[in-house]
């Protein structure tokens, strides 16, 4: 990661350790600077540590190890209510016994804002989500889209240096879900509020986020802007968690500067761009995005040429998927435009196809079975 002007991080997780048992540690050892007024989420499977590193930055959980700092002071032993931070749950965590003017005012009466003040505040938030007419009503009455509004303005209301997010769409609907997913985009510009947001949907991390830190068994894999996690995966467990991915696994060839050849089983050879290879002999993963690769005519400026049988085609609309069989692979995809789809293309038809070498990425071995 790049070094940070000390000035611009609003929150310093420093060689942060979590464990339950005493034994396994669930986070292991985080060292995270998020920036003011930066969109960071938090990516990865269940159990990968993105939940617990965020409930011990909301302070309910508590760190076994290291430091968490806000603002430049370390708040380890401040209780959650004195952090100055704005929550959003999946849930949606309303009081259902109160109106939502009721329940935006309640975080402002706690902190002991005059009446005024809060009726100006509330006012001004239920306005942000669009919500003026629903002041009077309770939680039941509302749809689980406006019920995460009113979340959302609640987090918001009380004018909080940070936010934290825990999968607050995923209870949503896909087409809500999208809509909220641009709105709280939208809305982090216009306030300039530090976001941070836990999420396992890698669509929406690559939409919503300046950065997105990947984890997997308690550890970040990369952190990075959407498109460099996409374009430029750091290993294998990040090229196949974001987006699809074709791999092909092989051994290192040879290994010249930037790039490498890679040989597969069957002794054809691939020419790649050697990110995070070992020995010479020793195993590789090949990662190849399906939108990268090249049908017919249009493989043939490209230096990896290879011939694929057509297995299935799968269409989604704008786009269509081929399945194609591969140097002994029976799952490798290229995506078309449909605009761009040969259309006397058929099952069992053999093409060639090829890539270009910045194109293919030559990544560490994939330890589970393919």
């Amino acid at each position: 990661m790049s070094e940070v002007d000390s000035n611009d991080v609003l929150v310093s997780f420093r060689g942060v350790q979590k464990s339950y048992d005493g034994e396994n540690l669930i986070v292991k050892d985080l060292n995270l600077e998020i920036r003011k007024g930066e969109f960071l989420t938090l990516l990865g499977p269940s159990g990968s540590g993105k939940t617990t590193s965020l409930m011990m930055l909301a302070g309910f959980e508590t760190p076994t190890a290291g430091e968490i700092q806000l603002a430049g002071r370390s708040i380890n032993n401040v209780p959650p209510h004195k952090r100055d931070i704005g929550m959003v749950f999946q849930n949606y965590a309303l009081f259902p016994h109160m109106t939502v003017c009721e329940n935006l005012a309640f975080p402002l009466s706690v902190r002991g804002l005059s009446k005024t003040d809060i009726s100006e505040r509330v006012k001004r938030v239920l306005s942000m989500v669009q919500l003026d007419a629903f002041a009077q009503r309770y939680p039941a009455q509302l749809s689980g889209g406006q019920q995460q509004r009113v979340a959302l303005a609640r987090a918001l209301v009380f004018e909080p240096q940070l936010v934290l997010m825990d999968e607050p769409l995923g209870a949503l609907d896909k087409q809500l879900r999208e809509h909220m997913q641009m709105e709280i985009k939208h809305l982090h510009q216009r306030l300039g509020v530090t976001v941070v947001y836990v999420t396992h949907d890698q669509g929406e991390a690559l939409t919503m986020s300046d950065r997105v830190a990947v984890f997997h068994q308690g550890e970040i894999q990369q952190i990075a802007a959407p498109r460099t996690l996409y374009e430029e995966p750091k290993n294998t467990f990040v090229a196949n968690f974001i987006g699809e991915n074709n791999r092909l696994n092989g051994r290192l060839h040879s290994h010249s500067g930037d790039r490498c050849v890679v040989e597969l089983a069957r002794g054809e050879k691939v020419e790649a761009l050697a990110v995070n290879v070992g020995q010479i002999g020793g195993p590789v993963t090949l990662s190849v995005r399906p939108e990268r690769v090249n049908l017919n005519g249009s493989s043939e400026s490209c230096v990896n040429r290879f011939s694929g049988r057509v297995a299935e085609f799968i269409y989604l609309g704008d786009h269509v998927r081929v399945r194609l069989e591969v140097c002994g692979k029976s799952d490798f995809f290229v995506k078309q435009p449909i605009a761009e789809l040969d259309t006397a293309l058929t099952v069992g038809d053999v093409v060639p196809i090829g890539w270009q070498v910045e194109h293919v990425r030559a990544l560490d071995p994939l330890l589970e079975a393919n």
